[in-house]
């Protein structure tokens, strides 16, 4: 234990000074003192003005070990904790600090009990009396490899929340954040001190739920052993933001305590956004082109050509649309010149898919009556511009939305429609509609070039049937 005024040395007041009753030497309190001393992280020591050990606590016995007993009351370092040739050196620069303002830091080397060397890093001060005059030195100081990993440690933490490329955030146990860094800040759409306390959902319009466990089990459990990757939509004031974040996540620990005490969670994420984008268009791009093949090898196999158009149509609907038809143009086909009877065009339903239990596509139309599409209608502007033509009622209510499939003439539960022109030998030969209900998205540009290869292969396919139904 620390020594104190009781083992017959000086304290660091030094010899002269009277003790006072209730003062840190007063009753009980060296024990308080000793107490303290070794409690400490640091090694510490302290020197009186002549140069004389008067304290030396646990940690420094760790370090050197030299114990109290064996290290109070001696008069300087040389010899056993500094070699005589550095002593004088060393202990003057420890001593220099009586004289000097503030602290002083150096590093020297220092002798352990058993003939090792150690370099430490020391941080000295003055001690100093009741009139105010410099009475001794105390020193504090540590394993210079320790310092640097505190330091290290210090810089990591600062550099973090400040220069990082990636967000990080530490999050409470209640799951608030209560420190973010610059890159988060901006990737949450707010300030780096208006976001702390918040809750994650006033945050996150979507993704808050999967986040929170994450964090939860994080709590619960530890770290996982990957990183994860995390759908969110971000509030701002254009509205919400759809991101994909590679978290990682780290559970934080009280090291002062003897069994961890979760603190919350540190959680870093990286916007992988644009890359995930990419990865899913691509291997969207390779099912599609499977698709294709696929269906242009079963289509080849059918000997009625109007079999292989049905086929076309099935393949397609994986994974891209609920429902599709196929009209064809009545009287067989329109050529470019002719303009005027575009305005007057009909179409016949010749295919659709079964709108109650799924199933393949069915051939229709054998009465020949044309279908009652109203002017304006999707299909007919795709006759009319011999293009794609999109067309959705959005978010609205089911009666709303019902009531604008049946005026269209198509199955009810249809919300979002794609209109594709069957093209063939220069003509057009009518239109090929694919359908999504409410759980899907709105169609896009990538689904209407998809949707034209599709529409292509299906002209085809007409197109020889009636070529070969006009011949003998």
């Amino acid at each position: 234990m620390s020594a104190s005024r009781r083992s017959g040395t000086t304290d660091e007041l030094g010899p002269e000074e009277p003790e006072r009753d209730g003062g840190p030497e007063g009753p009980g309190g060296s024990d308080l003192l000793a107490a303290l001393l070794d409690g400490m992280d640091a090694a510490l020591c302290a020197f009186d003005a002549d140069g004389v050990l008067t304290h030396w606590n646990r940690e420094a016995e760790r370090i050197l070990g030299w114990t109290a007993a064996e290290a109070v009351g001696r008069h300087g370092l040389a010899g056993w904790a500094v070699r005589t040739a550095d002593a004088e050196e060393v202990e003057a620069r420890l001593m220099s600090a009586m004289q000097a303002p503030g602290r002083q830091v150096n590093e020297f080397a220092l002798l352990t009990k058993d003939g090792g060397r150690v370099l430490v890093r020391t941080q000295s001060a003055a001690v100093r009396g009741p009139d105010g005059k410099p009475a001794g030195v105390y020193c504090a100081f540590s394993e210079v490899h320790a310092q640097i990993d505190l330091e290290r440690s210090i810089a990591l933490s600062e550099a973090l929340f400040e220069d990082a490329s990636w967000g990080v955030v530490l999050v409470d146990a209640d799951l608030r954040p209560a420190v973010v860094n610059a890159h988060a800040a901006r990737a949450l759409g707010t300030g780096r001190t208006s976001v702390l306390g918040r809750p994650l959902g006033e945050l996150l319009a979507q993704g808050v739920e999967e986040l929170e466990a994450a964090l939860t089990h994080v709590l619960a459990e530890g770290a996982p052993p990957a990183p994860a990757e995390i759908w969110v939509s971000v509030r701002t004031p254009e509205g919400h933001l759809r991101r994909c974040w590679r978290s990682g996540f780290l559970r934080l620990a009280s090291p002062l305590t003897e069994e961890p005490v979760p603190l919350g969670v540190g959680w870093l994420f990286q916007d992988v956004t644009e890359a995930k984008q990419i990865e899913q268009e691509a291997s969207l791009l390779r099912f599609r082109a499977q698709q294709l093949h696929r269906a242009a090898r079963a289509a080849a196999e059918c000997e009625d050509p109007r079999d292989a158009a049905t086929v076309h149509l099935d393949f397609a609907l994986a994974g891209f649309a609920d429902h599709a038809l196929v009209d064809r143009v009545v009287g067989g086909s329109l050529n470019d010149s002719d303009g005027d009877q575009v305005a007057a065009v009909r179409l016949v339903r010749v295919a659709a898919t079964p709108t109650g239990a799924p199933g393949p596509s069915l051939l229709t139309g054998a009465a020949g009556l044309p279908v009652r599409y109203g002017e304006g209608h999707p299909a007919l502007q795709c006759v009319e511009r011999v293009g794609s033509v999109r067309a959705s009622i959005g978010v609205a209510p089911p009666e709303q939305a019902r009531e604008w499939a049946r005026a269209r003439q198509w199955p009810l539960d249809a919300v979002h429609a794609l209109c594709a022109v069957l093209r063939s030998r220069g003509r057009t030969l009518g239109v090929v509609t694919f359908l999504r209900g409410a759980g899907r998205s709105q169609f896009e540009r990538s689904d209407s070039i998809y949707a034209e290869d599709v529409a292509v292969r299906i002209a085809a396919a007409l197109d020889l049937a009636a070529e070969a139904g006009e011949k003998p």
